[in-house]
C-alpha cells in the first residue's frame, strides 16, 4: 500500500484521487505567474481535481549560458508567496542549491529535487531536514531500482513525506523514453509516484542551444501513466508556449488544459 502524504488540503497516495501538479516552468514575471495560478485553480475546482501549483525562481540547469533562468530567489519567492496567499493553494518549488533550502522552506509545501541533482546527498538531506514533503525527480541516468538509495537518504533524517517522480530516461541522443515499468517498481518503495508528462517529451538540447520537445505525445503518455496508476500528474503550462522563456516546446497551452484534463482524468 502506498503511503498517504498530506500537502496542505491535498492528499496524495493511499486511496486518494490522482492529483495535478501544474504551473509554468519558470517565473517570467508576477502577472503571468498569478494569471496561470488563477486559471489553474478555477479549472481544477470545476473539475474537482486536487491541485498543487508549481513554479521555479531559478532554472540553474539550462542548456545555454544565454538561456533565461528566472528572477532569482529573492524576487521569485516574493512572487510565489503572494500567489500562494492570494489563491490559497499548496506550492511546490524546486531547489538547486542547499543554501537556498531554508528560504524556500518558509513558503513551500513541497521541496523538489531536480533530476540532475537527485544524487546530491547534501541537497537531499537539507531539504528533508526541513520536515517538508520532498519530491525527487528520478534522474534521466538512473534506473527505478536506484531510487531506493534516494529514499533511504531522506528517511535517514526522519522525514517520510516523500514523492517520487518519473520524467523519462536518456535514450540515444537528444531524446527521452518513458519506461512504464518504473512506476510499478518505485511504488514498491511505499511512496506516491508522480509522472512528469511534459518533461518526459523533452528533446534535451534538441534545438542546439536550447531544449526542444514533442508536445503531441503529452496526452497519450499521460493516459498511459493514469492507466498504470500514478498518484499525481505533473505538467507545465503557459498562456503562449511559443513565447515561453523556458520549456515552451513541451508545455501545454493554458487555453487547452481543460480539454486535456477532461480526457486524462475521466
Amino acid at each position: 500500500m502506498v503511503k498517504e502524504i498530506k500537502i496542505g488540503k491535498v492528499k496524495i497516495g493511499g486511496k486518494n484521487p490522482t492529483v495535478l501538479i501544474a504551473g509554468p516552468c519558470v517565473i517570467e514575471n508576477e502577472k503571468i505567474t498569478a494569471d496561470i495560478a488563477e486559471k489553474l485553480k478555477e479549472i481544477t475546482q470545476n473539475l474537482k481535481i486536487p491541485f498543487i501549483f508549481k513554479a521555479s525562481y531559478d532554472k540553474a540547469n539550462r542548456t545555454s549560458i544565454k538561456s533565461f533562468r528566472g528572477p532569482g530567489i529573492k524576487k521569485g519567492l516574493e512572487i510565489l508567496s503572494k500567489v500562494k496567499k492570494k489563491y490559497d493553494i499548496p506550492l511546490l518549488i524546486d531547489v538547486h542549491c542547499r543554501h537556498d533550502v531554508p528560504f524556500v522552506a518558509k513558503i513551500a509545501d513541497v521541496i523538489q529535487i531536480p533530476a540532475y541533482l537527485c544524487r546530491q546527498t547534501d541537497l537531499i538531506a537539507a531539504s528533508a531536514e526541513t520536515g517538508k514533503t520532498v519530491n525527487v525527480k528520478k534522474g534521466q541516468f538512473l534506473s527505478p531500482y536506484d531510487v531506493k538509495n534516494i529514499v533511504e537518504k531522506i528517511e535517514s533524517t526522519g522525514n517520510k513525506k516523500i514523492l517520487l517522480t518519473e520524467r523519462g530516461t536518456c535514450f540515444g541522443y537528444n531524446n527521452l523514453v518513458v519506461d512504464f515499468r518504473s512506476f510499478l517498481i518505485m511504488k514498491k518503495l511505499g511512496y506516491p509516484v508522480v509522472f512528469d508528462a511534459t518533461h518526459s517529451v523533452q528533446l534535451p538540447g534538441g534545438l542546439g542551444d536550447r531544449t526542444g520537445g514533442q508536445k503531441e505525445f503529452i496526452l497519450p503518455l499521460s493516459k498511459a501513466a493514469m492507466a498504470v496508476g500514478v498518484d499525481a500528474l505533473f505538467v507545465e503550462v503557459h498562456p503562449e508556449p511559443e513565447k515561453a522563456l523556458s520549456d515552451g516546446p513541451n508545455s501545454i497551452k493554458l487555453s487547452e488544459l481543460k480539454k486535456f484534463l477532461c480526457e486524462v482524468f475521466k
